[in-house]
């Protein structure tokens, strides 16, 4: 079983398959406390589900592209069966993860997006970086920005990355209304990064405050 906050059809907003219709299963809880959280309703709220009946929810909207999200999707052991169970049914599977808990028990075949969290989270103690190394080139890594002293952590994370870690597309995000994406795209720019520049589409087609898009 399961506790799920939501599941919704909608855009893809984030990663490298932004733009894409998906399907969005968003499990309830999450042990950290982002001070830009957006989604602060998924610590407590949520309903009981079994993987059959998360199966039944995410095959009615017709859609081939699903993302576990949270909360902390990683703090819920009956994941790993619903994981491997939207691969045997043919699903393209993606995680997105808070980067502090082990990724090793994650199906190979799942795309992994880990965020790295930047000092302006006040969480950025709890990083556990070695889930860097178990990176392959379908998966991704995060760094959401608030200001330049995060964008330096960030910059100087990939820097140091050695060539065993595969780290996939990097993805530098600007916390909404707070960070111009614009600076951003400047910082990037002036530093050569060989980085993606990524904006929650979502917000700007919805809005910040709409659930379940």
């Amino acid at each position: 079983m399961l506790t799920i906050n939501e599941i919704f059809h909608s855009i893809q907003g984030e990663s490298d398959q932004a733009g894409r219709p998906c399907v969005f299963v968003r499990l309830t809880g999450c042990d950290l406390r982002c001070v830009w959280c957006d989604t602060p309703y998924a610590f407590h709220e949520g309903r009981r589900m079994s993987v059959e009946e998360v199966m039944a929810a995410v095959a009615a909207y017709g859609c081939n592209l699903v993302e576990i999200t949270g909360g902390e999707p990683l703090l819920q052991d009956g994941v790993y069966p619903l994981m491997d169970r939207l691969l045997t049914d043919g699903f393209h599977v993606m995680l997105e993860t808070g980067g502090h808990l082990p990724i090793d028990r994650v199906p190979a075949d799942v795309m992994k997006i880990v965020d790295v969290k930047c000092p302006g989270s006040g969480e950025a103690g709890r990083n556990a970086l070695e889930n860097l190394s178990r990176l392959t080139r379908h998966d991704q890594v995060k760094f959401v920005i608030a200001d330049r002293a995060d964008y330096e952590f960030a910059r100087d994370v990939v820097a140091a990355r050695t060539p065993g870690q595969q780290l996939g597309a990097v993805l530098f995000a600007p916390v909404h209304n707070r960070l111009s994406p614009t600076r951003l795209a400047e910082w990037i720019l002036a530093d050569r990064l060989p980085v993606r520049l990524q904006i929650q589409l979502h917000k700007y087609l919805w809005g910040a405050e709409t659930r379940g898009v």
